[in-house]
């Protein structure tokens, strides 16, 4: 995916706490997703999951406790030379911006009551409102403060130890995935959740695919949104390689040798591959009810 180089970024849509922690009040459990596909070696199913409950390797997040820690004002110094696409296109912490930025040009237009959401950088272990959490963890979305939260590293382990692509579509696409859980979180879609966090026809799984939906939803407008340029056929391929990669069935059967549908928190590849296909195809986020028959 390439930037228009004359767009304008804007990095204070990011908190960078990379090197140190912040302290937030914990409260509600974090999705996730998008995208979080790190935590899947310590739990399996906490994949690309995002924002109030789901589970794969973004998911992991989950089972956080609630806690509190020590406040810290949001920290973009590293990322002030992010200011073009041109840098976008030469930078990878610029390339992150760009999409966040891109992301939320395009919820702002599409979802009327959209509220912009901070993307926060971290390495190692952050604290957010939804309680404690580490890289293991993977890319999620905390309701609890409304942020998504990603350490960088995880597009390597994306592709070290799940056999992706991970090039800068997949990336986008795990983003878009997270931003997808704060979108439904707006909606209330993630109350809705419950308890019913496992199984292959779970409203944690339909939330998750939801989310892949609504990022296939982005990826189809995102060259209208000012930042990109259209998509490629190479790009669409690096993001479905990405979906397919964090499947639970996949991940279980790389990692556990066995499938189990009864404890999937994400959805197999086959289903996130053709979820965010279904948005992809039609970019409209209306077309990406999950909720409703089987899946």
């Amino acid at each position: 995916m390439r930037f228009k180089d004359q767009s304008k970024l804007d990095s204070s849509q990011i908190e960078d706490v990379r090197g140190g922690g912040s302290r937030m009040p914990g409260g509600r459990v974090a999705i996730g997703g998008g995208t979080g596909v790190v935590g899947v070696i310590v739990a399996l199913v906490v994949l690309l999951s995002g924002g109030g409950g789901g589970g794969s390797a973004l998911d992991a997040l989950g089972a956080l406790q609630d806690q509190s820690v020590g406040s810290r004002p949001p920290a973009s110094g590293a990322l002030e030379s992010c200011r073009t696409g041109a840098d976008a296109n030469s930078d990878d912490d610029c390339r992150i911006v760009g999409y966040v930025n891109s992301i939320q040009a395009y919820w702002g237009d599409a979802y009327r009551r959209y509220e912009p959401a901070r993307t926060v950088f971290f390495d190692g272990r952050v604290s957010t409102g939804c309680g404690a959490a580490s890289a293991a963890s993977g890319p999620f979305y905390c309701p609890g403060d409304k942020k998504v939260y990603i350490d960088l590293g995880f597009f390597a382990d994306l592709r070290e130890k799940f056999g992706a692509t991970a090039g800068p579509a997949a990336q986008a696409y795990v983003l878009a995935h997270e931003y997808g859980h704060h979108v439904q979180d707006l909606e209330g879609t993630l109350d809705a959740i419950g308890d019913d966090r496992e199984g292959a026809q779970s409203r944690a799984v339909r939330s998750e695919l939801q989310a892949d939906c609504y990022a296939g939803a982005w990826a189809h407008n995102a060259a209208r949104t000012g930042y990109l340029e259209p998509l490629t056929r190479d790009d669409v391929a690096d993001a479905l390689n990405a979906a397919q990669a964090i499947g639970d069935d996949r991940i279980q059967e790389r990692f556990q040798g066995t499938v189990t549908p009864d404890t999937w928190t994400h959805g197999s590849s086959q289903q996130r591959v053709r979820w965010f296909t279904t948005g992809y195809d039609s970019g409209d986020p209306s077309d990406c009810d999950s909720f409703r028959g089987r899946i």
